[in-house]
């Protein structure tokens, strides 16, 4: 069956008509977005689910696929057609259709709480991919409750493969993780760090060497290099790069 842009935009969250009061809660909003985006390496666009579009794209190059904020902006959903590989396009239609179902369960009230992550390859002009993680939370609702406005955060993945599809609740120290062979959800507990490894990364994000952690934390080298070896464990990466992706893409530090 030919896909189309249409196929993103679930029918239980069709929008009709939006509101005064809904405009209202709107007004001015892109400005802390736009100065957000100038302090981030992350890629960042907006979802306008009544108008089936994008209404701001960042100007990080990691999304854009060697287009202008512009053209991307303008090309909206058609820009994954082009630019997200065949089978991972069928994954973000399978995502949409998932998530939009859970997102039907879930109080009104608690639909602002919520966050779902999954990874996809992009490719360029030049048709080389890379696998890139995408975070997308709700911004703004309608009266009734529907998706009107969504922030999407991308970042390189440091995972092997697409997919990896999971959904965080603010303020829980759970998250959901989707079963694709199975098709079912299941809940686990977040990867908890001891304060030793949440410095080892900070400290590692800034560039810092093992020997320049261990003078600003006031241990040993040996004892820097005895708590990198278990946080590669826990997180099950090979080394502080991966650590520092994984650790940012879940919200660890």
């Amino acid at each position: 069956m030919d896909k189309n842009v249409n196929d993103f935009f679930s029918l239980k969250n069709s929008i009709n008509a939006i509101s005064e009061e809904d405009i209202n809660q709107t007004k001015n909003y892109l400005a802390p977005i736009r100065a957000f985006a100038r302090t981030t390496y992350k890629s960042i666009y907006i979802i306008d689910y009544e108008k089936k579009g994008f209404e701001y794209v960042s100007e990080n190059p990691l999304f854009l696929s060697g287009h202008t904020p512009e053209e991307v902006k303008e090309m909206g959903y058609a820009f994954y057609f082009k630019y997200v590989i065949e089978e991972d396009l069928d994954l973000l239609l399978k995502i949409n259709t998932i998530g939009f179902d859970f997102y039907d369960t879930l109080p009104i009230e608690e639909r602002l709480d919520y966050t779902i992550s999954y990874d996809f390859h992009l490719k360029n002009k030049e048709e080389k991919k890379i696998l890139i993680n995408q975070k997308l939370t709700p911004l703004f609702l309608t009266r009734t409750g529907k998706l009107w406005k969504a922030i999407c955060i991308i970042s390189l993945s440091n995972e092997q493969k697409s997919g990896n599809i999971k959904v965080y609740k603010k303020g829980e120290n759970k998250i959901l993780k989707y079963n694709l062979e199975d098709d079912y959800w299941k809940e686990e507990e977040k990867i908890s760090l001891t304060t030793r490894e949440k410095e080892v990364l900070r400290y590692s994000v800034r560039g810092f060497t093992i020997n320049d952690i261990a003078k600003s934390i006031y241990v040993s080298p040996d004892t820097v290099k005895f708590h990198r070896k278990k946080l590669f464990e826990k997180l099950e990466v090979a080394n502080i790069s991966e650590a520092i992706v994984y650790a940012t893409n879940n919200k660890l530090i």
